[in-house]
């Protein structure tokens, strides 16, 4: 039974002060237990004390002031997923963990000082993004943008990142496992977000024509992939919410592209009582 009086707040950001689906979900599932639960924007002028767990979700705004974003998570009283993980997470150089750990990953060169030459193919984006930004996928006759791109970003003081385009994203897409509580809790499956010649996208929430989630169902090399993943998290025995996002390599077999233990979208509504089922993991967590 939920303590009375206990209130939870969903981190979101000013551009969604009323949070994303996946908060509305929450909010609903979480009133069905007696828990009471609000958006609540994270650099507002909040105080947090008031609140018994503060739950990241949708604070999509900290790209660009993430060591104040971190400063932040570090601050509160009780936040999930944990603020050691959130700094580990915000910076895709932890991909690099997960390779020294023997774990498949898309294959990265980590701010290199001129475009592939091996490649047919390869996105060039920042190690601190979400949702695409400043992120393209560059091909043949495309260097001099391709390069123009790789310089904006070093000498804007950015970690880069460059790595195959991998043809399986154009045809099964990516596919994200979601887990509740360390357990498997569904799947979903995102098409293609980067257009050949299109130059730097922008985020994929802002064209509803790229990135479409359908339901899915994991396979069993997914599935134990995705455990392998977690299991290299520092920290991870409390993660509340993981998305591990991967593709196809050449060969058939699956690759992480990313481990989402931050802010990422949950899929909800393409899993059939997947709310009801974090709603429950958030209460006990009170």
């Amino acid at each position: 039974m939920t303590p009375p009086d206990k209130i939870v707040a969903f981190a979101t950001c000013s551009l969604l002060p009323d949070g994303s689906d996946d908060v509305q979900f929450l909010t609903a599932a979480l009133a069905e237990l007696g828990v009471a639960a609000e958006p609540v924007i994270w650099d507002a002028d909040v105080d947090w004390d008031r609140y018994d767990l503060v739950v990241i979700r949708s604070t999509w705004d900290y790209t660009d002031r993430r060591d104040e974003f971190t400063a932040w998570a570090e601050s509160l009283p009780r936040v999930l997923n944990p603020a050691a993980i959130v700094r580990w997470n915000t910076d895709k150089r932890y991909l690099r963990d997960l390779a020294e750990a023997s774990l498949p990953v898309v294959p990265t060169l980590w701010d290199p000082d001129d475009i592939p030459s091996g490649w047919p193919e390869y996105v060039i984006k920042p190690a601190v993004s979400i949702g695409a930004g400043d992120t393209a996928r560059w091909g043949p006759g495309e260097e001099d943008a391709a390069r123009a791109h790789l310089r904006s970003l070093r000498d804007a003081g950015r970690t880069v990142m460059v790595q195959p385009y991998l043809s399986a994203v154009d045809t099964a897409g990516e596919t994200a496992l979601i887990f509740c509580d360390g357990e498997y809790s569904h799947a979903g499956r995102k098409a293609r977000i980067l257009t050949a010649g299109a130059g730097v996208e922008g985020p994929v929430r802002d064209d509803v024509t790229r990135g479409q989630v359908t339901a899915s169902t994991a396979t069993e090399a997914e599935l134990e992939l995705a455990a392998r993943a977690l299991a290299a998290v520092p920290g991870g025995e409390d993660l509340l919410y993981a998305r591990v996002d991967m593709i196809l390599g050449p060969g058939g077999a699956p690759l992480i592209i990313e481990l989402e233990l931050t802010e990422p979208n949950l899929y909800l509504q393409h899993g059939p009582g997947s709310a009801e089922r974090f709603a429950k993991a958030i209460a006990a967590r009170l």
